[in-house]
């Protein structure tokens, strides 16, 4: 019997998709319908090998064998999700499935999920894909009448690949440079090095940075009490003609002052004076934001 294979990003979205479009039971790991096959992996099931599965010079990290750049790139499974892509890939391979439909995340990574699940187990199978806006049962349903043709998805593919690649050429080079280089007078020191990693650790290190040099000084605030209609409220000055940039230091703020003479100095100019505010109103209406959907949520949530 014919069927198409609906591969989610994870099993609880496998059982909203079955629950939303009925007549499924449960049989092991996958939703089982006349026609339709619904399974799913858990996140990523496979990466990029690392480079001694390559035909790359070996041995010890040093500048010589670098920069490590493979001639393509291959999968593996990761190795706590070796059974789960073993499941899938022999659902994809059955003479019963003509097809398979992406119902993983709508986005970048879900895509390159589903990619590289296809690309390890070899199938040339027909793909369309499941966009999923909403995970409410009219929502996915309406993403069911509006499948998205493989040709459509081919640019979401190819960012999600390059991404992906990068990372990986990034890490392995980066990480065997930063090696090599803190390990040049003996020993062995591991420096990982990683897109995402590297730029936030060095966040962290500019912070304390900041910390250890930072030296106490002190400042002062001139506060009052005004009288107004709705009842008395403190105040405090701040310098009307401050500005502040990129380069001005964190601690200069345009309330505060770094003399006791200046600060005393406005007080005596403001005591016994009256003085009086006027303000306008302006009131506008602003309607609530809509509501998340999924894939809003998720990006907001990144």
């Amino acid at each position: 019997m014919a069927q198409t294979l609906v591969i989610a990003e994870k099993p609880s979205v496998a059982g909203d998709i079955a629950r939303a479009l009925g007549g499924f039971k449960k049989d092991g790991d996958f939703w089982v319908s006349d026609g339709m096959l619904i399974g799913s992996a858990v996140g990523h099931l496979l990466e990029i090998k690392a480079p001694e599965d390559y035909d790359v010079k070996r041995g010890r990290w040093s500048f010589a064998n670098l920069p490590v750049i493979p001639p393509y790139f291959d999968l593996q499974p990761i190795a706590k999700n070796e059974a789960k892509f073993t499941s899938l890939a022999k659902k994809i391979r059955s003479r019963n499935v003509t097809d398979v439909i992406n119902a993983c995340d709508a986005g970048r990574e879900g895509e390159l999920i589903f990619r590289y699940i296809m690309q390890a187990t070899g199938s040339k199978k027909p793909v369309r894909r499941l966009w999923l806006q909403s995970m409410t049962k009219d929502g996915i349903r309406t993403a069911f009448e509006h499948l998205r043709t493989d040709e459509e998805m081919k640019p979401l593919e190819a960012a999600a690949r390059c991404r992906s690649e990068a990372d990986w050429l990034v890490g392995i080079n980066g990480t065997r440079a930063m090696t090599a280089f803190n390990s040049k007078d003996g020993g062995f020191f591991l420096t990982t090095v990683g897109r995402v990693q590297t730029p936030t650790l060095a966040i962290v290190v500019a912070r304390e940075e900041e910390i250890k040099k930072f030296e106490p000084r002190r400042y002062w605030q001139v506060r009052a009490t005004f009288a107004a209609v709705a009842g008395a409220y403190e105040g405090v000055w701040f310098d009307p003609n401050f500005t502040k940039t990129k380069t001005t230091a964190p601690e200069l703020k345009a309330d505060r002052m770094w003399t006791e003479d200046e600060a005393l100095k406005l007080v005596e100019k403001c005591r016994g004076r009256d003085g009086f505010v006027t303000e306008t109103v302006k009131k506008s209406t602003q309607l609530s934001p809509a509501l998340f959907d999924l894939t809003s949520l998720q990006r907001e949530a990144n």
